[in-house]
């Protein structure tokens, strides 16, 4: 589609288009989670079981992790404008598609269409913002840009829940279609051409081992709790990803034009911001995976209600951002990326003490000083990194951002689910040792049972009384001693394998804690740092 630009004015053009790309990459990342409120409609609907149903969400974060390393080769060849409309209008075609979708299987191929749009567009408007924004102005166009990186996942499940309750489990996909038709059109309007490089070789070598070794190493770590960690598939899967990995490194350094640049880690602010992004977007993507499993498994929430305790976080960050961006103007950005890492340390705290009494308001507090804090270090630590990168390589520098990002994710749900899933294990076998009838531990356990079961302000043996009229109740309608004892002793055991749930997850926020704390250290070796010669903005087309 030929649509004639806008002629704007230059001062004006870069926050035009800003504006413009917020778009494209706020509907890609919002995907990653707007589709798992309604995998269980869609199972209903397709008639398949939750392991064919869970291909539609890894069908989409797999082809994403494949090709968000060859992006900045398509942004280098072909130019950002023409890559950012080609990968918006896949990315709507594939929404189309999905929305019509008519069995399990169409709607995984339709995902990875639809995906192979999505995995594209966020390198490619990163990309846009450092070629087209001076040194001076790009703290504050990231953080604006950066919002849509930070509150889309947290909107995802509330939308998905509103139209999945509300309305029709298709709409999550085709309301992606007038929003891709509008934002191509602005796209098209305003977005001015990057230059490009002509005569690039593409890296068949590095793309082809890479794509297998991210492939098999984001399905390891997605499958891994399910299948479980030692099994011979997560192993098998997990060994051709070190050996394609490790020979896409010896071609990548040993190539003139390598696909991903890995000599980028060379640079010091690039590396340790590396890997400070890779810990917090760990950090991001793991509570945003652990907190709807303690709000619907545990405190029985509706999914509408679990994502309205996530927006307060998204709200803070996204009303953060262009804050941080002006701290890190003035005060430089280490000073804010260790005063966002202290915010989130210090949000974690209350949610090591999880129970049935928490309360929304502590909740609520606690979501509010985590979004702060994620809003003030991420993109903060993100801009350090890419200022020292020249301009000649910034689109491979956003393609390796940006799939730092993707296994940062894959790898904080991996560890967070596998630790949630064995402290489990581990505190239910703890609690229900020895517990029968008539032990001294089952009357312990009724005493601690009542403030879980009852709340604040419970009288002293009201679970005792309950279960006591229960029994009466069961012996009165004929139930014999034997099948009332063993009724008991199921309400004892579901009371039991919550509170385990309850300091699983406990446990799982002592680990995060740890680990937020350990991120200070390379957040410590940060330099202020000066952006490469080169780094102004080309003359537009």
């Amino acid at each position: 589609m030929n649509i004639p630009r806008l002629a704007i004015a230059e001062e004006r053009y870069r926050w035009w288009a800003l504006g413009v790309i917020i778009i494209g990459g706020f509907m890609s990342i919002l995907d990653t989670s707007i589709v798992n409120i309604a995998i269980p409609k869609m199972m209903a609907v397709f008639s398949v079981d939750a392991e064919d149903a869970q291909w539609i969400l890894t069908a989409y974060m797999l082809t994403m992790g494949v090709l968000q390393p060859v992006t900045g080769y398509f942004c280098d060849a072909f130019g950002t404008r023409r890559m950012y409309l080609l990968s918006l209008m896949a990315f709507t075609v594939g929404s189309l598609l999905c929305g019509i979708a008519w069995s399990n299987a169409s709607m995984i191929a339709f995902r990875v269409i639809q995906a192979i749009g999505g995995g594209m567009l966020i390198p490619v408007t990163m990309t846009i913002v450092y070629r087209i924004f001076p040194v001076k102005e790009r703290n504050m166009a990231i953080g604006i840009w950066g919002i849509s990186a930070m509150i889309a996942p947290a909107v995802g499940p509330t939308l998905s829940g509103y139209l999945v309750e509300y309305w029709d489990w298709r709409l999550i996909f085709t309301i992606n279609i007038p929003v891709g038709i509008l934002g191509y059109i602005a796209a098209a309007l305003v977005l001015r051409e990057t230059p490009v490089h002509r005569g690039s070789k593409f890296d068949l070598g590095g793309f082809a081992t890479s794509a297998v070794g991210l492939f098999c190493l984001l399905l390891a770590l997605s499958k891994g709790v399910e299948e479980g960690w030692t099994s011979a598939y997560i192993l098998g899967l997990l060994y051709i990803a070190l050996a394609s990995l490790t020979l896409f490194v010896v071609i990548e350094l040993n190539h003139e034009q390598p696909i991903i640049d890995l000599r980028l880690f060379a640079d010091w602010n690039f590396s340790f911001s590396s890997l400070v992004t890779f810990m917090g977007y760990g950090a991001l993507f793991g509570t945003i995976f652990i907190f709807p499993l303690y709000f619907e498994n545990v405190r029985d929430y509706s999914a509408m209600q679990s994502g309205i305790l996530m927006l307060p976080s998204a709200a803070a960050s996204g009303l953060v951002m262009p804050v941080a961006a002006k701290l890190a103007d003035r005060f430089g950005a280490k000073p804010v990326v260790l005063a966002g890492i202290g915010f989130v340390i210090v949000s974690i705290v209350p949610f090591m003490y999880l129970d049935m009494d928490t309360t929304y308001r502590t909740i609520t507090v606690g979501m509010i000083l985590r979004g702060i804090g994620f809003g003030l270090f991420l993109m903060t630590a993100t801009v350090l990194g890419m200022n020292s990168v020249p301009l000649a390589k910034i689109s491979r520098a956003s393609s390796l951002s940006n799939t730092v990002r993707q296994l940062a994710g894959s790898f904080g749900i991996a560890l967070l689910s596998t630790l949630m899933q064995n402290r489990g294990i581990y505190h239910l076998a703890h609690n229900a040792e020895n517990i029968n009838v008539a032990s001294i531990a089952t009357k312990n356990t009724l005493v601690g049972m009542e403030k879980l079961l009852w709340g604040a302000g419970t009288p002293p043996g009201a679970t005792r009384q309950m279960l006591t009229y229960i029994d009466n109740s069961w012996l009165q309608a004929g139930y014999s001693p034997g099948i009332v004892q063993h009724k008991a002793m199921a309400m004892i055991s579901g009371l039991v394998q919550r509170q385990s749930a309850i300091f699983a997850f406990d446990d799982v926020f002592v680990a995060l804690l740890a680990a937020c704390i350990l991120t200070l250290i390379p957040a410590a070796f940060l330099r202020r740092g000066k952006a490469k010669p080169g780094a102004a903005p080309p003359p537009p087309e």
